[in-house]
């Protein structure tokens, strides 16, 4: 008898042995950080996508996580500053504490420092936001939830088209990566689409505050419309202003910058009337992914941070969450692998990725009525 009750504790014990560690795999979190801009001139950005991410994550967890039940465990939301070396110091950090995966950041010029990398140290990189062609150029496991700077100045430039307008003037930021990008994209678009460029100007950067002299030179160019690819914080309080004051009647024409501009427009908003961007997504889409995401993001941050950048960093980690599951494991170089040949549906759209880790997918376009955003057209 005592034989018997021996080689049951003895069962007992290698069963033990084999099935604790099994169970604490499956309990383990999947370890991946987060990097924007939450403090300065941007700190709105960073402020909504993060927000995404968060409501993406809970959400995940909720429903039992990944890989048969691993939640994932956002080490750290690191704040870049909107500056390349704290962007690079924030990569470091997640990288030496474990992280599988780097969701960020959200502007392109940190965004192109932290591909480079995570090229180099063969770490996933998603951002959710940074449309500058150049961030995926030359680089591997670099992806993002957003198209490209390309496509939406091409996309702009159809806009003036639709307008019926053929004399455009633009106003960029020279020394901004994004800005120029999207100057150059709009530009070799309007020469394919028959738009005449009366006029261009610039500035140093998207923070200047003081654009009257270009804007009077705009005027007397004769523009239709002003192609205008600067930040929410430009746009409202100083370049639409400036532009009515001086005699511009005509059309503005934004990228997706400009989301958020209704935060930050002066008292008279009737002088945004005429006022169109390319965007990620429209709230008032009627669709039951889009109003079903309004309604939680809503409830738990308020309306005021929803932007598209909040969809975007949503979508980002939904797209994490299916790589990872394709993958069958939360291995980097095996979920770098499972994300290039992702095909997704989610709030900003239904796309493949292309062989850049870009998606494939329609532009809405909004406009502002009375500074009201609403949705103008897919484009």
């Amino acid at each position: 008898m005592k034989r018997k009750v021996s080689l049951l504790i003895a069962l007992v014990m290698v069963l033990t042995t084999l099935l604790v560690p099994t169970m604490a795999n499956a309990a383990e979190p999947v370890k991946i950080g987060v990097i924007g801009p939450l403090s300065g001139n941007l700190a709105t950005y960073g402020e909504s996508t993060t927000n995404g991410v968060k409501l993406a994550i809970a959400e995940i967890n909720e429903a039992g996580g990944v890989l048969g039940g691993r939640p994932i465990e956002v080490i750290a939301y690191e704040d870049d500053k909107g500056d390349s070396t704290e962007g690079a110091n924030a990569f470091n950090k997640l990288v030496s504490e474990g992280a599988k995966a780097i969701i960020g950041s959200v502007t392109s010029g940190v965004t192109a420092g932290l591909a480079t990398l995570a090229d180099a140290e063969g770490m996933l990189l998603l951002t959710p936001t940074a449309t500058a062609d150049t961030v995926t150029d030359g680089v591997t496991g670099v992806f993002r939830a957003c198209f490209r700077d390309s496509f939406q100045g091409d996309v702009a430039a159809k806009v003036a088209v639709n307008l019926g307008v053929t004399k455009v003037a633009i106003l960029y930021a020279s020394g901004d990566t994004y800005s120029s990008g999207l100057y150059e994209a709009f530009k070799a678009a309007a020469a394919t689409l028959g738009l005449e460029i009366v006029a261009t100007e610039s500035s140093s950067s998207t923070a200047d505050t003081d654009y009257t002299t270009q804007l009077t030179n705009i005027v007397a160019s004769g523009a239709e419309l002003i192609f205008a690819p600067y930040y929410y914080d430009s746009i409202g309080p100083y370049i639409v202003p400036q532009a009515r004051e001086a005699g511009f009647t005509g059309f503005f024409v934004g990228a997706d910058g400009w989301d958020g501009t209704q935060n930050t427009m002066t008292d008279d908003k009737s002088l945004y009337n005429g006022c169109f961007y390319t965007n990620h997504y429209a709230p008032d889409d009627p669709s039951e992914i889009v109003q079903g995401f309004v309604a939680k993001y809503t409830e738990t941050f308020g309306a005021e941070s929803l932007t598209a950048l909040a969809a975007l960093g949503y979508d980002a980690a939904y797209m994490l969450r299916d790589a990872i599951e394709a993958a069958g494991t939360d291995d980097t170089a095996a979920v770098i692998e499972a994300l290039y040949g992702i095909s997704f549906a989610g709030v900003t759209g239904t796309f493949t990725l292309d062989e850049s880790g870009t998606p494939q997918k329609a532009a809405p376009v909004i406009e502002y009525v009375d500074g009201v955003a609403k949705f103008y057209a897919y484009i």
